[in-house]
Formats: structure tokens, C-alpha cells, sequence
């Protein structure tokens, strides 16, 4: 979570909301890491879950991410709850909880839903007061201005 953490703060630093994500293999360590990207990319699909999601499926050479774990400081929405579904990953570990959009348990459950035909383990609320120390000090410095 700690790497999280630095990527979203490296994302905030670009004006990006500031949510990081990493991807751990089966044995733990670290496939890829990535940070929200959307207003420099003017890319819509631009989460960190995302961008962490499709790095380590290029890095591994294959779209399935069976074992590995998805570490996100924010509660994925739907469009990458469903893409951890869909990359098969073991795991979704996550920290501050997201009331208005979060799809691993807050607003909707997208990975639990028993329809699915893979549904990955969810540990939540990891590091949950920094990581949302994190997003509440980036959109306080934008309401000042």
C-alpha cells in the first residue's frame, strides 16, 4: 500500500486525483505500479487500476492475472472492479472506502456479484486513514482556489 500511497501522490503532483495502484504477482512482488492519468492522458479509462492492470498483463505476457493482487488506495469503481473481474486476480486490497462510486462492497459490488464467474477475495480499509488523508488534502487545495 505504501507504493500506492506514492503513486498517488505522484498523480496528485500532476494535478491528477490522486489514487495509486499496484499489482503484486502470486509470490508478492511487484508487476507494475501506476497512478491516475486521465487529465494528461484525456483518457476516461486513465485509473491507476487500470494503467497497474495493463502493465503487468504486458509485463507477464498474458491478460490473465490469476493470483495476483490488485493494492488500490481507493475503492474501485465499476469500469475497474470489473476490469480486475475480468483480469481474474485473486485479491483486491484496498484503503479509504468510496461512498459515491465504490464497486468492491460501498455503492455496488461488483466483484462479489454471484453471476460472475470469477470473483475475487476483498481485504478492505488497508492504510484507509492515510489513504484517504491523501485524497482529502488534494480536494481541499482545489476548493481554495
Amino acid at each position: 500500500m505504501r507504493l500506492a500511497l506514492a503513486q498517488a501522490a505522484a498523480a496528485g503532483d500532476r494535478g491528477e486525483i490522486p489514487v495509486g495502484a499496484v499489482v503484486l504477482d502470486p509470490l508478492g512482488e511487484i508487476l507494475s505500479a501506476a497512478g491516475n492519468d486521465r487529465e494528461s492522458a484525456a483518457d476516461p479509462t486513465a485509473h491507476a487500476e487500470v494503467l497497474a492492470l495493463r502493465a503487468a498483463a504486458a509485463r507477464l505476457g498474458e491478460w490473465r492475472l490469476s493470483g495476483c493482487t490488485l493494492v488500490v488506495t481507493l475503492e474501485p469503481c465499476t469500469m475497474c472492479a470489473g476490469a480486475a473481474v475480468l483480469a481474474r486476480v485473486a485479491r483486491i486490497v484496498y484503503g479509504a472506502t468510496d461512498e459515491k462510486a465504490g464497486a468492491v462492497g460501498s455503492l455496488w459490488d461488483v466483484v462479489r456479484d454471484r453471476r460472475l464467474n470469477h470473483r475475487p477475495e476483498v481485504v478492505m480499509g488497508v492504510m484507509a486513514d492515510e489513504c484517504g488523508s491523501v485524497l482529502k488534502r488534494f480536494f481541499a487545495t482545489r476548493r481554495i482556489r
